[in-house]
Formats: structure tokens, sequence, C-alpha cells
């Protein structure tokens, strides 16, 4: 299978090669949905002539280089890199001065495979069940509002399917009388034995108003009318897991924290190691590798293709869309109080006069220069070539 060199010699291996070389084998033993299938169509023709582009020329010394365009998919691991920076930038503005705790909420094994069967409703029930559970003890325990921002992951390092939301969450809230804000302990947001609590009872209490209103009719193991409540009395007995981090201290680190998971794939083009007819080996955890044949590596993958116009980023409480003067008022009393320093000084960033800009900034290349004699490059735009492969980019 063909790669391309990289840097000190290492070769590099791209998921489009793996998707256009064993994709038709992979939809001739499973079926498909239709979004999954726009995934690969992106990918594949990601930065390639399908999605035409330009050609850079210096008219100095005649060096010539193919630019094509990006599918913007955002399960693409090419086209993040960029998004995530302004990403990063757009949230700069609304991030509050203060610590902020970062805590995951797990579905536990025997749950995952309902949001296979329903993803929207599913994952819909697991950022509410989160979220209320951590504004809830907020207001009980603080008597406040917390600023919340969530992403939903769900892979492991091998690919497997394991669903379970990131929550980066301000060590404290504004208080309901709007006249103070209420930190909290500075070793740990609540106990984790109350957020198990509480999670897992939301939880339960979602997927069952979803079972009654018959979301899981495909699902063979609910068959039986009995078999629902025998799963919920069984993960009601166990003890969900809630992993807690101790807070950042500075603003721009929960930031740049954050950036890497709301903008990351499954799997990067960084982690495979090598890639062949028969197999894919990539990087898990702690410099182990796995082996996979090249569809099972794709059947994984597409096990987190997330429904079209699913929100896997959600902000709640003072973070949320519709809290801005409550935001702003909570920004107000830190800055008088200057527990943590001036309210903006430690997340301004400057905007980026375009992607050219933002990439110089982010990687430190300079695109519109002649990599040979240093002059400015024309630019040339490349037409499509064909149209795009079956199913469309996404």
């Amino acid at each position: 299978m063909s790669a391309s060199p990289g840097s000190a010699g290492r070769t590099r291996y791209d998921l489009a090669t793996i998707v256009v070389r064993h994709r038709d084998e992979l939809e001739g033993r499973i079926r498909l949905s239709l979004a999954q299938r726009r995934v690969l169509s992106a990918i594949a023709a990601c930065r390639t002539a399908v999605l035409g582009g330009h050609v850079d020329v210096c008219t100095g010394c005649g060096y010539e280089h193919p630019a094509y365009n990006s599918c913007r998919n955002r399960h693409c691991p090419k086209c993040q890199a960029l998004r995530q920076e302004r990403w990063i930038r757009a949230r700069s503005e609304r991030l509050l001065p203060v610590k902020h705790f970062h805590v995951v909420f797990t579905l536990p094994s025997e749950l995952r495979a309902l949001p296979k069967v329903h993803p929207r409703d599913v994952f819909g029930a697991l950022f509410a069940a989160a979220s209320s559970t951590l504004l809830e003890l907020g207001g009980s325990r603080l008597e406040a509002t917390l600023g919340i921002t969530m992403v939903l992951h769900t892979w492991t390092r091998k690919l497997e399917f394991h669903p379970h939301v990131h929550a980066l969450v301000t060590a404290g809230g504004f208080s309901a009388d709007a006249r103070r804000w209420a930190s909290t302990s500075e070793r740990y947001l609540f106990p984790v034995t109350a957020m198990q609590v509480v999670f897992r009872a939301k939880v339960l209490a979602a997927l069952a108003a979803l079972n009654r209103e018959g979301a899981f009719v495909r699902y063979a193991p609910f068959e039986d009318p009995e078999a629902f409540g025998r799963l919920a009395r069984q993960v009601a007995s166990k003890t969900w897991v809630i992993y807690a981090k101790k807070p950042f201290r500075r603003v721009d680190h929960v930031l740049r924290y954050l950036g890497r998971y709301t903008h990351r794939v499954a799997i990067a083009n960084s982690r495979l190691v090598a890639v062949s007819d028969v197999a894919v080996r990539f990087r898990t955890k702690q410099g182990k590798v796995l082996d996979l044949h090249p569809v099972e590596f794709l059947r994984r993958f597409l096990q987190h293709v997330l429904p079209d116009g699913f929100h896997k980023i959600r902000h709640f409480g003072l973070y949320a869309g519709a809290s801005s003067k409550e935001l702003e008022l909570a920004r107000g009393q830190l800055a008088q109080s200057a527990t943590d320093g001036p309210a903006s000084a430690s997340v301004a960033v400057a905007a980026a006069d375009g992607w050219i800009a933002e990439l110089r900034d982010l990687t430190g290349r300079d695109v519109s220069r002649c990599p040979s004699c240093d002059r400015s490059l024309e630019r040339r735009p490349v037409p499509n070539q064909q149209a795009p492969p079956s199913g469309g980019a996404a």
C-alpha cells in the first residue's frame, strides 16, 4: 500500500488510503448508513483533485505545487487542526478566569449497545444527565450556577465503542442572587459518590422514557417486554464510573486542553504505524500497538460516525448561549474580587487574518511564500477533475 515519506525519512500512512483500498470489501460485508458512506467518501476525496483546489506558482524560480481542497468533514483526521484553533479563539471570549475541573461521565458497558440503536436520543440523554447532575449539585451545594462545556467521545484507543462525555466545569458558580462568586474546594468539585448516584438515576430515567416511547424496538434483546427492566435493575446495582481530575490553574491551559478533545477524531493519521493489504498497525496506549485487518479497522472507525447535524460540543449553565447576561455579571464580579487576575488577560488571542495566517500561527508554515526562493506565490485555481465518489462528500 502506498504511503508518503514523512519528516526524517519516517513513512506517513493515511486513513484515506485504507478507505480507497478496502471500502468495497467493507460494504460487501456490512450494510453502512448514509452518514457512514458520506464520511468514507469525504475522507477518500479530501485534498485530492476530486475536490479541486489551486496550484501555487512562483513566477521567480518556476516552483509549482498543487494544493487541493479539504473535505471539511468533522470525522476526517486531516481537517481538524485549523478548526480546532478557530474554536479555541472563539471560546476564549466566553471562558471565565477561574480554575476548571475535568470530569468524565461514562456509560456502563451493559448499556453501550443502546446508542447504536438510537444514537441521537441516547447521546442526548447522556448530555442531559451529565449536565443536570452538575447543575443540580451546584445549586444544592453552592447555591450557584456553574459554567460547563461538554464534549462527546465514543472511542477507546483501540477504536472500541465506549461512549463518554468530557466536561470542563468552573471551580465554582455565580450565586442565584447575582451578588457573589461561590468557589468549590481546591481539591475536588463535588464528592464523586454523589455525582455517581445522581447521574445513574438520571440516565436510567431517560432510558426508561425512551423505551416507553419505542426507541429500542429494533433492539432484539428487548423483544421480551421485561428485558429493559431487568437490565435497568442490573446496572442500577453497579457503581458507575465518573472520573474527576484536579483543576487547571490557568485559563489558557483549560482552552488548550479542551481543544485537544473538541476536534479529536477516533484516530489520527499520526497513530498509524504500518499499513498493508492484510493489516493496519496503530498505536494504542503506553507505547503498545494493535494489528487489525483493514476491513475490521474501518468497521471500528465507522462506529464513531455521529448522526448528521448532531452537536457533540455543548454548553450549559453560565456557558450556555442564553446565559450571556449572567455570564457577564459573573465576569464582573470576578474582576472586582480579583481572585484570579483580570477577566480576560490570560485568554486574549489576536484574531487571525484568514486561514493562511492561522496556519502560520499554528504550524509556523507560511504557504504564501515560495519554499525555494521565498518570493510570493501566485495562486491559480484547479477545477474539480471528477464528481465526488458515490455517497458524496459530507
